[in-house]
């Protein structure tokens, strides 16, 4: 599943404001068909379910997994969809393997009128059937224990189409001027049982043979082929071909009008991008990138693309970013729609990405797939590093390594904080489950397998990956299976290695002192509340020394050790060649702390061009975290910040963005008198390469120069810088009457947006009106967010609110909302605070999951202050729910460390005197 890019919150993770800025039943249907009452919750343990011969259905409450007893082999599901009612009712028949004595079988149900008169297994009728709505548990008792082997288990059950976004869901879009309903699944992770009673398990794979009754005109799509399809006047069967073994959360269904491309892979399978009518030419670039990932992934995994076809289609409506059902992958409409004229190129390059990633996953996923969530990067990690791999071989000319320490580097941040977790992270129910979607399984999970092909070198990793590809096809496999299969192709100790890695939170700042012709280093953890945690962690150190090619390689096992380095390093006495760099590349999942000595070599390094654009990004945001941790000051960052003053490239300056972004917020709370003056350094940094690029893309200008552009203008725009804002303003209104205007393209107009809100007034709303009417009008899905994305940011309070009131209208998707909170400026935190605490109840009620952990993570983090952050910790303290509550502690702890920052920086002797002399230079 990737990200969403309207709700990056929702998978993404907490991340400090001024650090970038989880009976359902339903009534009685009368005397036979009477359903069991609900179990009124349980205290969670997690405990493995064992063999019940006997007891009550209440032993299985509460559990974290189903019991092993039993097993499905084989499901032949109906579904009856009707879209105009959005209810749909359905049967399935499951091949059931009992393994041991039992006379219960333990299965997932939620939101589902199960017809009791219509269950049977074999013959036998349930004596009991029992609800537990908090477990989503359906307990079918019988009279005496059941025959060992395969039965079959039959039931009739109907559910609502509901408009989560999770399980059988609608979704709403226009055809010739009409409002319609089109039914879409989305079942990662457990929502499979909001659909059909199910063993709704990673490790409960097994076949499926699906049957659909819809309307003869609709499309009807699933995972396989269509077998056959009969009609009968309005309505039609649609019969698809048995798939292959899988888990119930890859399962899918779609049910709407469409239209579609259509390409062909090397080995001749089909893959079709479905759209809405009349988009379909929006879909042929993720088609062309589709089809060259299958190819990818066949020769990288050396196994073929399991099955006969491959579909992509486009949901109005959609929680997440995609999803990568085996075979029929969904996605939001901006992450696989792209249109020459009306997208940018940041938009190309993340259509590209969530494809690639998603198509990645039709191996390390669905054919073969975690046993547990608690394994769930094995999916996630890898499907994000493998997409930047593909992407890489596709567009050479973006340079999507070096944007990939991007993925790093967010995933550096959220792991420093004490409430982060393991890569691996135990879950005991699946109530948790959603929380782990994050930056750690992620982000994380992709930089410490790019850390160990690294290692490894890329060769021997990728046979080791196609062995291991081979041998768990079609079945699941732990994180402890893939680390034997890479020891035993490779005769390294990827275990020992990769362990410190997965079942430990956080990682290690390695710090480098120089002593002689030797560099001395000593691994501590680092969190970045300057506190030391007790991590100790095997670390593949790389180091370069006056050039990149005199790199050296080791691991680091001890606490301490050093870096025998000779003279090579260049002469220390003249300077000059002198500099040592550890982590070369950023391949290491860790930061580096220099003594004075060597960080002053390295900053004339960075200033005289010597280090390459990976290293100029990984000293930057080392020494960011550091001084956020108080190790560093914050002198010393701004003293290096200044020498990017003459960078050009785009990833490089995507991070010092960042790090601009943060100090201008920190530096308004912590030291207003001189917050002015530390805007216009920053201001000086970055107006150099605006300058030459300008507002006008130029003739044959490169991919990466088109994103650079509205990333300094908005950046600037954002720092105040009055002439950008002028201008922004001025093609603003020139755009407002003429839409095809060459003056504001795709490109740049998030940065003409901006211009106009920080002039937006209740007395003075022209221009917001404007926007609302852009927002109104438009049909594209990228244009529409991005305006969202501003409209809060006005430092009027009324016009806040009523932005972030829009949530609640017809005017917004649930999926979009988070996008009203992105903008919230630091004078409109306390407004959005109060906001949000009259109006939890009913958010609580409309969103759910990472929805509404959104909420949190997107307003808590913009205070800086231990009140506030008690607060807040006050007023959830009878609201937390499992969805939010990992979120909620990432986000308080983030408020400590920003009201930690901030007292540090303004107890710094010499502040003051360090901006003036750098404000002072050429």
């Amino acid at each position: 599943m990737a990200p969403s890019r309207a709700a990056a919150g929702a998978v993404l993770p907490v991340v400090v404001a001024l650090l970038l800025g989880v009976v359902a039943a339903a009534a009685a249907t009368g005397g036979a068909r009477k359903m069991a009452s609900h179990g009124e919750g349980a205290n969670l343990k997690a405990s493995p379910g064992a063999p019940a011969a006997g007891g009550s259905a209440d032993q299985f409450r509460g559990k974290a997994r189903l019991p092993s007893f039993a097993a499905p082999r084989r499901y032949e599901l109906f579904l009856r969809p009707d879209l105009v009612a959005c209810t749909f009712s359905g049967s399935v028949a499951i091949s059931v393997a009992v393994s041991a004595p039992t006379r219960f079988l333990v299965l997932n149900a939620l939101d589902l009128s199960v017809n009791r008169a219509s269950i049977r297994f074999q013959a036998l009728e349930p004596t009991e059937v029992v609800f537990f709505k908090d477990d989503g548990l359906l307990v079918l008792g019988f009279a005496k224990q059941l025959p060992l082997g395969e039965g079959l288990l039959k039931m009739d059950f109907n559910g609502t189409l509901n408009d989560q976004m999770r399980g059988f869901y609608r979704s709403k879009y226009q055809y010739k001027g009409k409002e319609r309903n089109m039914a879409v699944t989305q079942f990662e992770s457990v929502d499979a049982r909001r659909c059909f009673p199910c063993w709704d398990e990673p490790a409960f794979k097994a076949k499926f043979k699906l049957t659909l009754e819809v309307p003869s005109e609709l499309v009807a799509l699933s995972n396989m082929p269509v077998a056959n399809a009969t009609f009968a006047g309005p309505i039609k069967t649609v019969r698809y071909q048995e798939s292959p073994p899988m888990s119930t959360y890859l399962v899918a269904i779609v049910v709407g009008l469409f239209e579609y491309v259509e390409g062909m892979t090397t080995k001749g399978t089909r893959v079709r991008v479905y759209t809405q009518i009349g988009k379909s030419n929006q879909g042929k670039f993720a088609l062309d990138v589709g089809v060259k990932s299958l190819n990818l992934y066949k020769d990288y995994f050396d196994t073929p693309y399991p099955l006969p076809k491959l579909d992509m289609i486009a949901i109005p409506d959609f929680a997440a970013g995609a999803m990568e059902n085996y075979g029929l992958v969904t996605y939001r409409e901006v992450a696989l729609l792209f249109d020459d004229k009306s997208s940018s190129a940041s938009s190309k390059q993340s259509v590209a990405i969530t494809v690639a990633h998603e198509l990645a996953h039709q191996w390390f996923g669905n054919l073969v797939t975690m046993e547990w969530w608690t394994h769930l990067w094995l999916n996630e990690g890898f499907a994000t590093w493998m997409s930047h791999l593909a992407v890489d071989s596709f567009f050479p000319q973006w340079n999507i390594w070096t944007q990939f320490l991007d993925s790093t580097t967010t995933a550096l941040r959220l792991d420093s904080l004490e409430a982060s977790h393991p890569i691996e992270v135990e879950i005991h129910h699946a109530s948790e489950v959603d929380q782990i979607f994050d930056a750690i399984s992620y982000d994380k999970g992709a930089s410490v397998i790019r850390m160990l092909q690294s290692y490894l070198g890329a060769e021997r990793f990728q046979k080791a990956m196609a062995s291991y590809m081979k041998k768990y096809a079609y079945s699941n496999a732990k994180t402890e299976d893939l680390w034997a299969v890479l020891e035993k192709e490779t005769g390294e100790p990827v275990k020992d290695l990769m362990t410190t890695w997965t079942k430990q939170k956080g990682y290690p700042v390695i710090n480098a002192k120089i002593k002689g012709n030797d560099i001395e280093i000593e691994q501590a953890q680092f969190l970045l509340d300057g506190s030391s945690g007790s991590g100790m962690w095997i670390v593949p150190i790389t180091s370069g020394c006056g050039a990149y090619d005199t790199q050296k390689k080791f691991l680091l096992k001890l606490k301490r050790d050093k870096l025998v380095t000779g003279s090579q390093c260049g002469d220390r006495k003249k300077g000059g060649n002198f500099w040592t760099k550890l982590n070369i590349n950023g391949t290491g999942f860790y930061r580096v702390k220099y003594d004075d000595e060597l960080a002053a070599a390295l900053q004339n390094a960075l200033e005289t061009k010597k280090l390459s654009l990976m290293d100029k990004i990984g000293i930057v945001d080392d020494l960011y975290a550091l001084s956020i941790a108080r190790q560093q000051t914050f002198a010393s960052l701004l003293r290096l910040l200044y020498g990017y003053r003459g960078e050009a490239d785009y990833s490089v300056l995507s991070h010092i963005n960042t790090v601009t972004a943060s100090i201008a917020k920190v530096s308004a709370d912590a030291i207003p008198a001189l917050a002015g003056d530390i805007k216009q350094l920053l201001i000086k940094i970055l107006l150099s390469p605006e300058e030459k690029l300008g507002w006008d893309p130029k003739k044959g200008e490169s991919h990466l120069d088109v994103m650079l552009r509205p990333l300094l203008l908005t950046a600037l725009v954002q720092l105040g810088h009055g002439k950008t804002i002028n201008e922004g303003v001025r093609r603003f209104n020139i755009f407002t009457r003429d839409r095809s205007t060459s003056l504001l393209p795709p490109d740049t107009r998030k940065a003409a947006y901006l211009s106009v809100m920080q002039n937006v007034s209740s007395s003075n709303r022209s221009g917001y009106d404007a926007l609302r009417k852009i927002y109104k009008e438009s049909a594209e899905g990228e244009e529409r967010l991005q305006v969202l994305g501003i409209l809060s940011s006005c430092r009027d309070k009324s016009i806040v609110l009523e932005s972030l009131n829009l949530i609640f209208t017809n005017e917004v998707r649930n999926q979009d909302a988070s996008m009203l909170l992105r903008g919230i400026q630091p004078e409109a935190r306390e407004i959005s605070w109060n906001w949000l605490k009259e109006n939890w109840e009913r958010i609580s009620r409309t969103f759910s999951g990472s929805l509404e952990a959104s909420f949190v993570k997107n307003i808590v983090p913009l205070f800086t202050s231990n009140e506030k952050a008690a607060e807040i910790s006050k007023f959830f303290a009878t609201r937390t729910k499992p969805g939010f509550e990992r979120t909620l502690k990432q986000s308080l702890e983030s408020v400590r460390i920003s009201a930690r920052w901030a007292e540090g920086i303004r107890s710094e002797p010499g502040l003051a005197q360090t901006v003036r002399e750098l404000l002072a230079k050429p």
